[in-house]
């Protein structure tokens, strides 16, 4: 197989309590975690106290040099 360089995507592991900030895209800003699903995460707006159910859109992205490509699962 060849070489080649990788980004890994792995959905973010959200716990409730969590304060976060989404720095870029339509949910930029701090939010509060107050719920979390295998398929949905609820945040609330410290401001508004909005709360928006939305399927997980986080990951954590790691790039990785000269790795296998395609990997076999």
């Amino acid at each position: 197989m060849e070489q080649h360089d990788v980004t890994l995507f792995t959905p973010y592991p959200f716990r409730v309590g969590q304060k976060i900030h989404i720095q870029g895209g339509p949910r930029r800003g701090d939010w509060e975690v107050i719920g979390v699903t295998d398929h949905k995460v609820t945040l609330r707006c410290p401001f508004s106290l909005k709360e928006f159910a939305w399927s997980r859109f986080c990951y954590f992205m790691e790039e990785r040099k000269a790795v296998e490509w395609p990997q076999k699962d």
